[in-house]
């Protein structure tokens, strides 16, 4: 199974969750992220938490959806609505949802405050894949709108 982290810039939230459910993953199942409107670069404090975090960092780059290396069976999307951003829409026929997570990339501050904005992001994501991998991936990929209804309260989850 293919899993798609969407953005708009895909260069924070979506790096940070193709990077941490990769880790995470069971065989079988991997992620990918792309943007919308990619920034062209992934955020240095991206790749420095997960470098932190014990997570490969390198490799990553910021790219758009137009240039995806395999199609997607599920898309989740990580823009935070609640602060008014626009969700790109994927539009192929695919399992969607919605994890909504503040964008730290444009919080300001001190470098303390930035990289807590980061933290949080990464232990929310973090949070809601280990959700998803402790549940029974093996019937819910057969009962996709189980899944689906999954995947959704995951998504109100938060760290």
């Amino acid at each position: 199974m293919n899993v798609l982290f969407l953005c708009t810039g895909n260069s924070c939230r979506s790096i940070l969750g193709e990077a941490t459910f990769n880790h995470l993953a069971p065989p079988g199942w991997h992620a990918m992220s792309a943007g919308s409107q990619p920034t062209g670069q992934v955020h240095p404090r991206s790749l420095a938490l997960l470098a932190k975090e014990g997570i490969a960092a390198n490799g990553y780059d910021s790219k758009s959806w137009d240039n995806l290396p395999a199609t997607p069976d599920i898309v989740i999307t990580v823009c935070s609505s609640a602060a008014g951003e626009t969700c790109p829409a994927y539009l192929g026929p695919v399992l969607r949802t919605h994890w909504g997570v503040a964008d730290p990339a444009h919080v300001t501050g001190t470098d303390a405050q930035i990289d807590a904005a980061f933290m949080q992001a990464y232990r929310i994501l973090r949070a809601r894949i280990e959700t998803f991998f402790a549940l029974p991936l093996e019937d819910l990929v057969q009962d996709k709108t189980r899944l689906k209804v999954e995947l959704d309260r995951i998504g109100v989850q938060s760290a």
